[in-house]
């Protein structure tokens, strides 16, 4: 698969972790495969409730220790889902939210860089070896 193709393909799955285990998905996702990192930035994935509690005295510390400790107990899946992308060993997972802003990013570290493997697979894809002439 193409750079853009994984990308997609990580976005998805990312999605439907998010809808199926934490109740709601996001409204837009990106993810961006850079050196040994992937990168995927969710938008809009607050309830209106937290968006209301986010306004409120302690709110804010409420909703990020309660989304972080979701998250971090699912640390494992959710690394198994890029490595089912993209064909790399995860070797950490860094996660925040932003409560002004309704977004969440994870920064999933890779054991090499994806962004040149990914490349040389596709150079390979597009010129395979031919087999070598034969006189007949």
């Amino acid at each position: 698969m193409r750079k853009g193709q994984v990308e997609a393909a990580i976005n998805a799955s990312i999605t439907k972790f998010e809808r199926e285990m934490l109740g709601r998905g996001p409204k837009e996702a990106r993810t961006f495969i850079i050196d040994d990192l992937v990168v995927v930035r969710l938008k809009g994935i607050l309830s209106l409730g937290e968006q209301q509690l986010a306004t409120q005295p302690g709110g804010i510390e409420l909703i990020k220790q309660m989304r972080t400790r979701l998250v971090e107990s699912f640390a494992a899946e959710l690394s198994h889902l890029v490595e089912e992308q993209i064909g790399i060993q995860v070797v950490s997972m860094h996660t925040d939210i932003s409560t002004r802003t309704g977004e969440r990013v994870f920064v999933f570290t890779l054991e090499k860089d994806a962004e040149a493997e990914l490349a040389a697979r596709d150079a390979s894809s597009l010129n395979p070896e031919r087999p070598p002439l034969t006189n007949r």
